[in-house]
């Protein structure tokens, strides 16, 4: 099952790169980026035979991984849990205070769910070439 969530975190991955310069689709960006670093969490503890938990929140996520490892910014896991909520409302979009994330933010998100990815890839020793 690692290799299903995976799978499914990379192409949250490729999501991300195909829209990432689409200015009006910012806030989808960084929904993508938000499940692709919360599926990279639930291979961790697939891989770790932890139960996987029916949330969705990546700060509690964290909690419970057996890999401390990695040094991740709290706050940005934070604000991507905010994001993922109120990008599911039409109303919200993913709204920052200042409005829906800008085009620097979506590159912000995916560089941060890239280097997560990346980084659990290597922490699970599991080539990209097998993920493809």
């Amino acid at each position: 099952m690692t290799k299903e969530w995976i799978k499914a975190a990379y192409d949250d991955l490729m999501a991300i790169e195909a829209l990432l310069d689409n200015s009006h689709l910012t806030h989808i960006v960084a929904f993508h980026s938000q499940q692709c670093i919360e599926k990279r969490f639930k291979a961790v503890l697939e891989e770790y035979e932890i139960e996987t938990p029916k949330i969705h929140k990546l700060v509690e996520l964290q909690t419970i991984m057996p890999i401390q490892s990695l040094d991740l910014d709290n706050d940005l896991l934070a604000l991507l849990d905010k994001l993922y909520i109120d990008s599911r409302y039409p109303s919200d979009f993913g709204l920052l205070p200042n409005g829906k994330p800008s085009n620097e933010d979506a590159h912000m998100f995916y560089d941060f769910a890239q280097n997560t990815f990346y980084s659990i890839c290597q922490l699970l020793d599991m080539n990209i070439s097998e993920i493809k």
